[in-house]
């Protein structure tokens, strides 16, 4: 057995109970189900392939009985045997390549069908899910479910089923043909074989095991010092962080070195195990064919054949390890799929009228755990087209009303209104269409500029996109970018500053044209320049629509019609910038602060 260097992400592979590889089979099945006609297909190919690869040692035993006379000078050419071994030979490579050929539809849309199922659920789950997710280890789960399925089918289509079926063929040939022992022993010889097979495999797994744990981690090292490569360098850290990296791969090297001395262990035992039960089977069979009870042919055949049985069986380490890890890998992937999304649509969940906009939360109150509320009796009403802000320190609440009001959860006591319709009972898809943010984290996918702002509405003519730039004060800087609005603005937007991202954000807003909007402190990455005016942009988007506005500076919502205080979960005080600076309390405090700051 020549092992494979497959490379997994797991530290250990658990272990499934028999019910949860049964589990991950049938899960299997939908997948394929579409596609049935291909897979009986496939098994007919399959078993005239093998019945081919079979048919072939019978014929030479035929070819070598006719040539085997005592004066070959009398032998004649077996023609016919010889055109029947060709056409054996044949028969198997073709129906081998139809096999690939008619499964292949098969393995690879069961892959895409997963990949999407997976991808919208991902979609569909809740952002509490998405904010305690690691990214890095949902992208590996998902990559290798999906090549787990294909890992999975191939091994049943093309290594075991082929191996099962070849194994009964040789059975039945040596059981009807044969003297009982050749087929007690051949079993023997295939249970040993399996059984130290698996036995060596679980015990070397540990060092595949170790192997890829300290492989990882070694990556996880490299890419880490090099992202922060800045530091390192400021820190005079090259040295230690090198050490750092050469000490784990001294690790992953000893483990490397068990495993290859494992895997060689490994296969010389199953060369042992194959040489010596073959060995020992056809000294029976040279001594039939002594005592004239056995044909040279016979004697060839049964050779063939103990071959070609046990060439796919040199595989089986392999294949054995491979397949646990698969089954491992396509049960996280459904284990991903069997969770529930927290945020549905209700049984009868209707479509939003939005009507004027007006939003109202009503004793609204949110915790994220029991032990600690967010949010306590919150309410207000953004009536239709007006302005309300929202201040108050940091973790005061405040972006967690966009939150609810996007309905990425659910409140936990209250209700939020939409033209007097509690949000719980509409779609979300509605829902959503109809509020625009402009966040105050602004991320952008790793496309064009164009693509990031058309995103809001793909349908959108180029025309409209200009607009929507012009009017978030971005357009004339895409313009002298040399190449435009086909600028790619990198992963997560990095070769933008903030204060371009947010005007991207904004325009982004504007394309979408929703009823409501909010703004997540949509102004906080721009300098004073153009932060003044954006502000006069945004006066004249929000000029129709109901907006809320969640500030951190004053001076950007002195306009609003109502301002909300936040502390600690609770509005302590509301009214206007000139009514709340005549209470001196905490806004005119704050006021006072950033003044001064200013």
């Amino acid at each position: 057995m020549r092992d494979a260097w497959i490379h997994y992400q797991h530290t250990d592979i658990p272990k499934l109970s028999k019910a949860e590889r049964r589990k991950s089979l049938r899960d299997i099945l939908p997948y394929i189900w579409e596609y049935r006609g291909r897979v009986l297909l496939a098994l007919f190919s399959l078993m005239i392939a093998k019945v081919a690869s079979v048919g072939v040692p019978l014929v030479l035993k035929h070819i070598v009985d006719a040539l085997a006379v005592t004066q070959p000078m009398t032998a004649v050419l077996p023609l016919g045997l010889l055109m029947g071994y060709g056409a054996l030979r044949l028969t198997n490579v073709l129906f081998s390549e139809l096999r690939d050929v008619i499964f292949v539809r098969v393995r690879c849309h069961a892959m895409r069908q997963l990949s999407n199922n997976v991808l919208t659920h991902l979609h569909n789950l809740s952002l509490r899910f998405h904010l305690e997710r690691q990214t890095g280890a949902i992208s590996a789960d998902l990559e290798r479910g999906t090549r787990s399925v294909s890992s999975i089918l191939n091994y049943l289509v093309f290594t075991i089923l082929p191996t099962i079926v070849e194994f009964l063929l040789i059975g039945l040939i040596f059981f009807t043909g044969y003297d009982s022992k050749f087929v007690i022993l051949t079993f023997a010889i295939v249970i040993i074989y399996v059984a130290f097979t698996v036995a060596v495999t679980e015990w070397r797994m540990e060092f595949r095991h170790t192997m890829n744990a300290l492989e990882s981690k070694a990556n996880m090292q490299a890419i880490d010092s090099l992202v922060n490569y800045e530091t390192v360098k400021a820190f005079g850290n090259e040295t230690f962080e090198t050490k750092r990296y050469d000490t784990t791969l001294q690790g992953w090297e000893d483990a490397a070195v068990k495993s290859q001395t494992s895997m060689s262990a490994l296969n010389f035992g199953q060369s042992a195990i194959i040489a010596i039960g073959i060995t020992f089977i056809m000294v029976l069979a040279s001594d039939g064919v002594v005592q004239g009870e056995m044909s040279l042919g016979d004697l060839v055949l049964i050779n063939t054949l103990l071959l070609q049985l046990f060439i796919p069986l040199n595989f089986l380490g392999v294949v054995y390890r491979s397949v646990k890890y698969a089954l491992v890998d396509m049960q996280l992937i459904f284990n991903l799929l069997d969770k529930h999304a927290e945020i549905v649509d209700a049984p009868n969940a209707r479509q939003l009228d939005v009507g004027e906009g007006e939003i109202t939360f009503d004793a609204v109150s949110f915790h994220y755990q029991v032990e600690r509320n967010i949010l306590q009796q919150i309410s207000f009403t953004v009536p239709a087209g007006h302005k309300v802000a929202v201040v108050g320190a940091s973790g005061a609440g405040k972006s967690t009303l966009a939150r609810l009001l996007f309905r990425f959860y659910d409140v936990t006591d209250g209700s939020i209104k939409i033209n007097g319709q509690d949000i719980r009972t509409v779609t979300q898809a509605s829902l959503r269409a109809a509020v625009g943010i402009v966040p105050q984290d602004t991320v952008l996918f790793n496309d064009t500029i164009y693509y990031n702002i058309a995103y809001a509405r793909p349908q959108a003519t180029r025309e409209e996109v200009f607009a929507a730039a012009t009017l978030a004060n971005i357009h004339h800087f895409i313009e002298t970018l040399p190449k435009g609005y086909e600028t790619v603005v990198g992963e997560r937007g990095l070769k933008l500053s903030g204060g371009e991202k947010q005007r991207v954000a904004i325009a982004r807003a504007v394309l979408k044209k929703p009823k409501i909007l909010i703004f997540d402190e949509a102004t906080s990455s721009l300098d004073s320049q153009s932060e003044q005016a954006i502000q006069v942009a945004l006066a004249e988007v929000a000029t129709h629509h109901t907006t809320l506005v969640i500030a951190h500076r004053l001076s950007t919502i002195v306009d609003a019609e109502q301002i909300l205080v936040m502390e600690h979960g609770k509005i302590i005080e509301r009214g206007t910038h000139a009514e709340l600076l005549n209470l001196d309390g905490a806004y005119a405090h704050l006021w006072k602060l950033q003044q001064e700051e200013n």
